[in-house]
């Protein structure tokens, strides 16, 4: 009688887990690192107990930014490219290119020990050449404008929790005043934790995807499952 029990609890418990796959997304924040907002982030992040991915400007990069670099590997987040300058990269040369990648890379692994293979171009600016150019994988996300100041913190995270779904690539910002994204991840990752979402780096998601992108494919990647 108690081995048919334990025989139709498993049965029952292979059910549900079937029926309720795991739901992952990826929060990401471009335009650091500060030794503001990225630290409020952070703060949030460790209360929470979830990771991120920051795509980080490599002119903001310095030794004292770069401790937050590191505190973030250190809670388990990755840190990945947005450029040197932040411009509109499909108005440089391809040589230009280039340098605006080489130049981030080096200051990412210099100070994390770190290569990043994600790129998030500026103003989701992209073309042929700059896919043919770079190595990396291109990354957009599922954002609510956030860098719009008069956005209020309940529609940015009205806007995220009505929008997102499983496999989904969340873009935010950590710039500089970026206050009302501070408070509207206050609200969103118990409410997404909630919802049985677990949250991942964007590198971690495309594992648990068992998806592997290729370099220069031109996919501008804002759910890994796309």
């Amino acid at each position: 009688m108690t081995r048919y029990i334990l025989i139709l609890l498993s049965l029952i418990l292979t059910s549900c887990a079937s029926e309720s796959p795991a739901k992952y997304v990826a929060l990401s924040f471009d335009d650091g690192p500060n030794e503001t907002t990225t630290v409020q982030m952070l703060d949030i992040l460790e209360e929470f107990d979830v990771p991120a991915s920051f795509f980080v400007i490599g002119q903001n990069i310095n030794d004292s930014t770069a401790r937050q670099m590191t505190r973030a590997i250190e809670l388990g987040c990755e840190i990945q490219n947005h450029s040197y300058s932040h411009s509109f990269m499909s108005r440089l040369s391809a040589e230009d290119v280039k340098e605006e990648i080489r130049r981030t890379d080096e200051l990412i692994e210099k100070y994390t020990g770190t290569k990043p293979w994600l790129f998030r171009p500026p103003f989701i600016d992209h073309n042929e050449s700059m896919h043919q150019t770079i190595g990396h994988t291109f990354i957009c996300g599922v954002g609510c404008e956030d860098w719009v100041p008069e956005r209020t913190a309940r529609e940015r995270y009205d806007i995220l929790i009505n929008t997102l779904k499983d496999g989904d690539i969340v873009l935010l910002h950590d710039l500089q005043g970026n206050d009302n994204t501070v408070e509207a991840l206050k609200m969103l990752i118990p409410e997404m934790k909630k919802q049985g979402y677990t949250f991942v780096t964007v590198t971690e998601l495309y594992k648990r995807k068992g998806v592997n992108p290729a370099p220069h494919n031109g996919v501008l990647y804002s759910n890994v499952l796309q």
